[in-house]
């Protein structure tokens, strides 16, 4: 079964039941959709596409920041037998031209936050052969989006679509460079929604609330999970913990996943009395769950102290495995905050060395996966697919370890690795480290070329709001670790995350070690 036919058992099984919920508390915004009309959208979506000879195979390009339109913009470039391919809404004109052409995109659907960019190179773009404006003020050479759909029919369109069919194109993140477009087929969606399910058990009666972008596999494939059993879902246009909890609180949320910034500032909210939570009701909120980033195990210390019956669980997974869930921690081992988990439903997991042979359990290697959402392989580019897919196995370029009972922790990225003097530092280790400290907000480590030790770990540290903290303080603070993971340079500024959490770490390293050289301090 392809995931658009998930769509339409929930049109024909909950027809005036609410699927989706937009808020926008800033503008004062609430609107629904019941999934009859969620379904008949995306078949107008299909039909308007199929008249303006889009084909099976063809690749239609989405670029809005989440709203009610774009999931049924999404469904229906799948049942029109195109590939939908989502695009990061922080991207310059210049990456837009660039993620658009890789891709060979035939149309794109934008929203009204990127006029001034699509113009930007709107004559450029040979690949497109029409622009469609979701909002208003449409611009004289794109076609209105009301317009587009209006006359086209709202039944099915009747594309026969097999599981093996290709889907979509999902551009990597690219926090450690270009980004790459990452092929998905229908058999890999459908496998995200059965293993999120799984992993967190949704119910037809459960809300979900997602806030973290709908172009990423992150927050989609979490609600896919919702998806197959027909559980409605709010989209929530901003992050600030008052926006977040009036939210759960009057659309009765029950599922809340969270960027670990977003849960800090919910906490220091509450704990700064900022906000009450005897003003919100929260009963029915009954789990909370992290992913796209190491999460502090103090984190949660402090978040179970304030929602004592919440159920928790941590997430780990890449764009290419087809989002989260090929590893999870599981809401039934908090006693293990700090790992990532054990392989997920239908998946398998192994820590490999440099000749590709599994370490022992406490030694750190590579981890690699396996399991049905691996991705079918980056498109058109056959060489940089070779490099991470090897008989069936993902190699996911993260360094991690296994305790003694199976849990996997990640101890950095391959290529973030800091070697001084010879001797391997893994920054994720600093940063939760540091992240420990009472007035520690957040915290990145990179490394930084040195003369005489190759490189040196610096450290970015933001502290929490109305804090003050000194190079000789951290210092001070850092003396509890082996002496040679210690920061040898400290800087304090705000650590830049993409909207999935992920450390942008090639933006430090070209501001602090631009020069190519460091002075031991």
């Amino acid at each position: 079964m392809p995931i658009t036919e998930m769509l339409s058992r929930n049109a024909r099984m909950y027809p005036d039941e609410i699927s989706l919920i937009e808020r926008e508390p800033a503008e004062g915004l609430r609107r629904e959709i019941t999934w009859l009309e969620f379904e008949k959208q995306a078949n107008k979506v299909a039909h308007a596409l199929l008249e303006r000879g889009i084909k099976r195979g063809d690749r239609v390009a989405l670029l809005m920041t989440n709203c009610l339109e774009w999931l049924p913009v999404y469904f229906g470039i799948l049942k029109s037998g195109a590939l939908a391919v989502p695009l990061n809404f922080r991207y310059t004109a210049t990456e837009i031209k660039k993620c658009l052409e890789t891709a060979g995109a035939k149309i794109l659907v934008y929203g009204p936050e990127f006029i001034k960019r699509v113009a930007e190179i709107q004559n450029e773009l040979s690949c497109i052969e029409s622009f469609i404006f979701v909002g208003d003020n449409c611009p004289d050479y794109a076609e209105n989006y009301v317009e587009f759909l209006a006359g086209s029919a709202a039944a099915d369109p009747g594309i026969a679509i097999a599981n093996t069919d290709h889907a979509a194109l999902y551009f990597t993140s690219g926090t450690t460079g270009t980004p790459k477009p990452i092929l998905l087929n229908h058999a890999n969606l459908v496998s995200a929604c059965i293993t999120e399910n799984r992993h967190h058990l949704q119910q037809h009666d459960d809300n979900f609330l997602c806030i973290p972008p709908l172009y990423h596999t992150g927050a989609k494939m979490h609600w896919f999970g919702s998806l197959i059993v027909g559980a409605k879902a709010v989209l929530l246009r901003g992050v600030d913990p008052r926006s977040i909890l009036e939210t759960v609180s009057e659309e009765q949320v029950t599922i809340v996943w969270l960027l670990v910034p977003w849960a800090q500032d919910i906490l220091d909210a509450i704990e700064s009395k900022e906000v009450s939570l005897r003003d919100y009701r929260l009963e029915q909120w009954r789990l909370m769950h992290i992913g796209a980033q190491p999460v502090p195990p103090s984190l949660i210390i402090r978040w179970k102290k304030v929602f004592p019956n919440h159920i928790y669980d941590t997430n780990y997974g890449l764009s290419e495995s087809t989002g989260p869930g090929c590893v999870h921690l599981g809401i039934e081992n908090i006693h293990k905050v700090g790992a990532i988990g054990r392989p997920g439903f239908n998946w398998e997991a192994k820590i490999v060395d440099e000749q590709d042979k599994q370490v022992p359990r406490g030694k750190v290697g590579e981890l690699i996966i396996r399991g049905p959402g691996v991705m079918q392989g980056y498109f058109n580019n056959p060489e940089a697919t070779a490099k991470v897919l090897k008989n069936g196995w993902l190699y996911t370029g993260d360094m991690a370890r296994q305790d003694e009972d199976g849990f996997i922790y990640l101890v950095d990225r391959k290529k973030d690795v800091v070697i001084m003097g010879g001797e391997n530092i893994y920054p994720v280790e600093i940063e939760e480290f540091l992240r420990a400290h009472a007035d520690i907000k957040d915290a990145a480590v990179i490394g930084m070329p040195d003369r005489r030790l190759g490189e040196i770990p610096i450290a970015v540290v933001e502290t929490k709001p109305g804090k003050i903290l000194t190079e000789e303080m951290v210092a001070e603070f850092c003396k509890s670790l082996p002496r040679y993971k210690r920061p040898r340079r400290i800087f304090f500024e705000k650590v830049p995350r993409n909207p999935t959490g992920k450390i942008e770490k090639p933006k430090l390293r070209e501001k602090f070690c631009g020069d190519g050289i460091a002075q031991v301090v």
